[in-house]
């Protein structure tokens, strides 16, 4: 019976020996493949500074933020979304689909609408309207023939109106469309507000 009992124990020992080392091999090869390099992290480290929004795009497309930021049409809005502190919002993976005022949409406003909104006191009132622009969701114009109202990240509905080939968000029409890396850019002729 002691010898059985001996048997037992060295085999138990040798098992946790053998599963002990196997552990810390597995484990030493996961923290090897996880390291970063000194200039890697330095790299992390400044990206960081300024968040996603400024670290340049690989793909060939751009996101939507960079279809704004590369459109002479919309300097207004990207200066809105920069003063309301959006740019990372709209670089993430997405889908988003973005109603894109151009700058002849902000200037039909009515007078000193945009330079108030820019104001550090209604920097919450300009993220709303901005959200107000926004569908979670990679929406081509013909696929939003097929709704009445969309879901827009201000938490809101804005309603959808056809008129033959043309679609209004809340009142805008969509002039064109740009496909970008994490969804869908419509320029639109009108600032659509909540």
């Amino acid at each position: 019976m002691k010898g059985k009992s001996i048997s037992f124990i060295l085999i138990f020992f040798f098992t946790v020996a053998v599963l002990s080392i196997y552990l810390m091999r597995t484990n030493e090869k996961i923290n090897n493949e996880n390291k970063i390099s000194t200039t890697d992290s330095d790299k992390i480290i400044a990206e960081g500074v300024n968040g996603q929004a400024f670290i340049e795009d690989s793909s060939e497309m751009n996101t939507v933020l960079h279809v704004a930021i590369n459109s002479k049409d919309h300097s207004t809005l990207v200066l809105a979304v920069q003063a309301a502190e959006l740019e990372n919002s709209l670089v993430n993976a997405g889908p988003l689909t973005v109603f894109a005022p151009t700058n002849e949409a902000f200037d039909e406003l009515p007078p000193n609408t945009v330079s108030s909104l820019l104001e550090r006191e209604n920097i919450d009132k300009l993220a709303f309207i901005l959200k107000h622009h926004v569908t979670p969701g990679n929406y081509s114009k013909d696929f939003i023939k097929k709704f009445k109202k969309l879901g827009q990240a201000s938490n809101e509905n804005v309603p959808v109106e056809v008129k033959g080939d043309d679609v209004y968000i809340g009142g805008a029409k969509i002039i064109a469309s740009v496909k970008a890396s994490n969804g869908t850019v419509h320029i639109v002729d009108k600032v659509i507000l909540p």
